[in-house]
């Protein structure tokens, strides 16, 4: 066997473990009931309008690919996990949204170049492993002129630190860490001279969904492909379950706001990057 053929299967191993990680758990339910807004943001930000060409990257349940259709777009939401497309397709139903769901790998878009006329991607793309090879992917399918918006967890707001925390916990990787997408500098440098009139914004969502630091833990525990992987890798070691029980319920604490009715109150640092491709 070739190394390059060693690599290429390493790689669709790798791809196989993420589809199925997310597909576990509810991560639909997640982004409705958590982060609903953070799609129309994005949309916003980017000027998506009536007649535009939209492709929503690693789309999930089309979180920003239904609020981009609600503007009038024409929108391919694309995701490696096919799985999550049937809760995405009943809520477009009951919003009145039409698309297209295509399942696509990130890294390997199958559509052609300049295809779209905004490229975006909401908390999706930051998740494939290799991170130029899906900016690459990100420049390749939009046209000159075009808008690439990309809206990701920074590594020092709270979702990164929850990564951070369940990192020695977690498998070797195989895969760049996703809230480097959140460093404003990395993803320049990912995009490169190929794109012009980059805005950067570092902004907050606020989460009050919680009742105590433990319903933060026991929630993303129950629906969050992530950290239902990294408590699977560890369910044969009690010490080390209740390490991590302990680490998120501090990281809830911690970041709690303490101005809700009796509630935990988070804020949750995202980067909102929007940048159009060179002509």
């Amino acid at each position: 066997m070739t190394m390059q053929n060693s690599v290429t299967e390493a790689d669709r191993a790798l791809k196989t473990k993420h589809r199925a990680m997310w597909a576990q758990g509810d991560y639909p339910s997640l982004a409705a009931e958590v982060i609903p807004e953070l799609g129309s943001v994005l949309v916003e930000a980017c000027g998506v309008r009536s007649g535009q060409r939209v492709l929503d990257v690693a789309a999930g349940s089309g979180n920003a690919a239904i609020p981009a259709a609600l503007a009038g777009a024409d929108v391919v939401a694309s995701d490696l996990t096919p799985e999550l497309f049937e809760a995405g397709r009943a809520a477009a139903e009951q919003q009145g949204a039409h698309l297209t769901w295509q399942e696509a790998d990130a890294e390997a878009l199958p559509f052609g170049d300049a295809e779209f006329d905004t490229v975006l991607s909401c908390v999706g793309v930051m998740f494939a492993p290799h991170h130029q090879q899906a900016a690459d992917e990100l420049v390749r399918v939009c046209r000159p002129g075009g808008t690439i918006g990309l809206l990701n967890w920074t590594p020092q707001g709270f979702i990164g630190r929850m990564f951070a925390a369940m990192k020695p916990y977690a498998p070797p990787p195989g895969a760049q860490p996703p809230p480097l997408w959140g460093d404003e500098d990395h993803v320049r440098a990912l995009l490169g001279d190929r794109v012009t009139d980059v805005r950067a914004e570092r902004r907050t969502v606020r989460v009050d969904r919680f009742e105590t630091p433990e319903a933060f833990r026991d929630y993303f525990k129950e629906r969050y492909g992530p950290t239902i992987s990294v408590y699977k890798n560890i369910a044969d070691d009690p010490e080390r379950v209740a390490a991590l029980d302990a680490a998120l319920v501090d990281l809830a604490r911690d970041g709690d706001l303490g101005t809700g009715s009796g509630g935990t109150v988070l804020e949750w640092e995202y980067l909102l990057l929007t940048a159009r491709r060179a002509d």
